[in-house]
């Protein structure tokens, strides 16, 4: 029997499938183009504002920076050719913006000097600042110029938390810190804790004595073997105790390139009282590990006491008024830690490379 394809039925769904077909292609073609509008009407064009485009202060005061009136760019160009005379006088924010806590981290051209009233140190810190970001960018330094800026200041206020060197602005802060903050390095320093005895024990044993190496802070009892100071390293101490030199190494956060770190054995005798103080500024933390704490010891930083352990770890602010007491019989011998200063958690990186330039040993 013969067949011919004239005589098979034409089905409905052919017909339909290419409907449909091309009402989908139509439709992601439609989707495209729309998608393509609105990416191009999201872009910002220097000079122009969007009404509720901008969600945050900061954003607003960089769109009002980059020269949102035509009497603004018609100056651009003149600007341009003055950079080298603007540069010494950058501002990092503008009275709203401190008024607000918003926009300090967009570097802006200003003619906002720094304030007469400040110290000779922060004048220093400024100026350090300034070639710091000479040689490298102002991208981030927003806090550390709007903390020298604010300084004095803080001076003159009655606080509880006043560093007298140097205060980074909204760093959140409490007097002890928890473990998470720096669990890497807090767990390296206790794992290694018999290691850094028997060696301090080996030191104690040779005497105390300025030609071994320690270095007495003032009252009766307080001394210091210090294997950084202020930033340094001091050689011979680290030789006499290399297992605590390698640890101290290990550590991921530990200050070693400015002044501002210091790590070392700290002694307090019997009977022996540090009045109340603040620290040089609140960009770091204190990290006690107890190496012989009599119960009688006590540290209060921030108004909270606080007693050490033997073999853990404190992470402390010290630039909260703190004071440090034993109040233990002369037989109960001296409070032993080992301290290391690591960074405040909230510093950022740039920040902290900015800090090691600004409080380099060698300036």
């Amino acid at each position: 029997m013969h067949w011919s394809m004239d005589t098979l039925p034409v089905l409905p769904y052919v017909d339909l499938g290419v409907q449909s077909l091309n009402g989908l292609l139509w439709t992601l073609l439609l989707l495209f183009l729309w998608h393509c509008y609105r990416m191009g009407s999201d872009l910002q064009i220097p000079g122009h504002s969007h009404a509720g485009k901008l969600k945050s202060g900061s954003r607003l005061s960089l769109m009002s920076r980059g020269g949102g009136s035509a009497r603004t760019k018609s100056s651009a160009r003149s600007k341009q050719s003055r950079n080298d005379q603007i540069a010494p006088f950058i501002s990092m924010e503008r009275e709203e913006d401190e008024e607000q806590g918003q926009g300090y981290l967009t570097p802006v051209p200003s003619r906002t000097l720094f304030p007469v009233q400040a110290s000779a140190e922060a004048k220093k810190l400024y100026r350090a600042l300034q070639d710091y970001a000479k040689r490298y960018s102002w991208v981030g330094m927003g806090r550390i110029h709007k903390g020298l800026r604010e300084q004095a200041r803080l001076n003159d206020l009655s606080a509880i938390q006043k560093p007298h060197l140097f205060f980074l602005p909204d760093v959140p802060s409490v007097p002890f810190f928890p473990r998470d903050a720096h669990r890497h390095d807090i767990e390296v320093l206790e794992a290694n804790y018999s290691k850094i005895l028997d060696e301090f024990k080996a030191l104690y044993q040779r005497g105390i004595d300025s030609k071994l190496g320690w270095t007495s802070l003032g009252p009766k009892g307080q001394v210091v073997f210090p294997l950084y100071s202020a930033g340094v390293c001091v050689s011979g101490n680290c030789r006499s105790c290399p297992s605590t030199y390698r640890t101290l190494l290990s550590l991921r956060t530990f200050i070693s390139s400015n002044s501002l770190g210091s790590a070392g054995f700290c002694l307090l005798g019997p009977g022996a009282t540090l009045g109340s103080s603040y620290g040089p500024t609140n960009t770091r933390l204190r990290c006690h590990l107890g190496l012989q704490t009599p119960s009688s010891c006590e540290l209060v930083v921030g108004g909270e006491p606080q007693c050490w352990s033997e073999g853990h770890c404190l992470l402390v602010d010290d630039s909260f008024l703190h004071s440090v007491s034993h109040k233990g019989a002369q037989d109960a011998g001296p409070r032993v830690i080992f301290s290391v200063d690591l960074w405040h958690p909230n510093v950022a990186a740039a920040e902290r490379q900015a800090l090691d330039f600004m409080f380099s040993p060698e300036l």
